[in-house]
């Protein structure tokens, strides 16, 4: 059984992408950073239904922290579906930005990329066959007022997705990233009323977790064994 660990999986987007995955036949590993026990209840319910899940908590900025919790999943074995989902975004107008908002955004985004997904490609690698999928934003793409810190962070994802797919084509290792648009979670609530997302999205609703999971179950898969150093977008047509 394929292992896959999916950083930021106590999240809405996470614990979709968690529960499809593991509808796959994946072992999952649900991360959480300070949400360890909603991380073990998402792992329950899908132990509970017939599938095989664990949770394990960590901060992705912390590299010696990471590295001994990836070492502790790697004695059982390789983990070789990878999903970088664990973003946060702490918002102001670029006048106004503090220089830890800025920091804590890049960290979380961007190291916590590099910390979480150099120490797993070894290991990946000795298979021959490996799946990246890094979770970004439509922000990256086209950017967002407030947002100049978790845009540059998520764009960041962008360059780095591109060049570790060249790197890890000749390894049977896939490397995409997934970019949505709005998309109904807790962190999106307030944000958007309906009246914006009408007046922004060409679809006027917003993306559920759901979708974004079947599109990351997708990637995670066989059949996208020759789609690799893609940003793919799923927001409703947004421009």
């Amino acid at each position: 059984m394929k292992r896959a660990l999916v950083t930021g999986g106590s999240g809405d987007i996470g614990a979709a992408i968690c529960a499809r995955l593991a509808a796959d036949g994946l072992h999952v590993i649900v991360h959480a950073n300070s949400h360890l026990a909603k991380a073990e209840r998402i792992a329950a319910a899908i132990r509970a239904g017939g599938g095989a899940a664990q949770a394990v908590a960590f901060d992705v900025t912390d590299p010696e922290r990471t590295g001994q919790a990836l070492q502790e999943l790697l004695a059982a074995g390789p983990v070789q579906v990878l999903v970088n989902n664990a973003g946060i975004h702490d918002d102001a107008v670029m006048p106004a930005m503090k220089r830890a908002q800025w920091s804590r955004v890049i960290d979380v985004s961007l190291n916590g990329f590099f910390n979480v997904t150099q120490p797993l490609l070894m290991a990946m690698m000795a298979t021959r066959w490996g799946r990246v999928i890094n979770i970004t934003s439509v922000a990256a793409q086209i950017g967002n007022r407030g947002q100049v810190n978790y845009a540059a962070a998520k764009a960041g994802l962008h360059g780095a997705t591109k060049s570790l797919a060249i790197e890890l084509a000749s390894r049977g290792i896939t490397v995409n990233a997934v970019a949505p648009g709005i998309i109904a979670t807790a962190m999106t609530d307030g944000l958007f009323d309906k009246k914006a997302i009408a007046s922004l999205v060409p679809m006027k609703r917003a993306g559920t977790p759901a979708e974004v999971a079947a599109l990351v179950a997708f990637l995670a898969s066989e059949q996208a064994g020759y789609l690799s150093g893609q940003v793919i977008s799923i927001n409703g047509a947004m421009a």
